[in-house]
């Protein structure tokens, strides 16, 4: 059992980030026994709550104290010979420059 943790002070973009989760779902789901975290996107001021299981998930609208820094995101994978440098690069990917 292994957990890998991503952060970004920076916000993510959706039109990346949706389809990069998707796509890691598909390829390596039964590796991911859960994932969770709070999003952030650069075309929205709320951030989100998303949670998972395998391949199963969502986002939804998250009731969080606004903070100074409201572009911050945080994701954690649980699962089992998670590809670590792929998931990292993946979600490097997703953050707005």
């Amino acid at each position: 059992m292994q957990s890998l943790s991503l952060r970004s002070d920076k916000p993510l973009d959706a039109t990346k980030f949706m389809p990069w989760l998707q796509n890691l779902g598909r390829r390596e789901g039964q590796k991911i026994l859960r994932s969770k975290g709070i999003l952030a996107f650069s075309d929205d001021d709320d951030r989100y709550v998303f949670q998972a299981s395998h391949d199963a998930g969502g986002r939804s609208p998250a009731r969080l104290e606004r903070t100074a820094n409201r572009a911050r995101s945080r994701l954690v994978f649980i699962g089992r010979e998670l590809p670590e440098q792929t998931i990292r690069d993946g979600f490097e990917r997703c953050i707005t420059t």
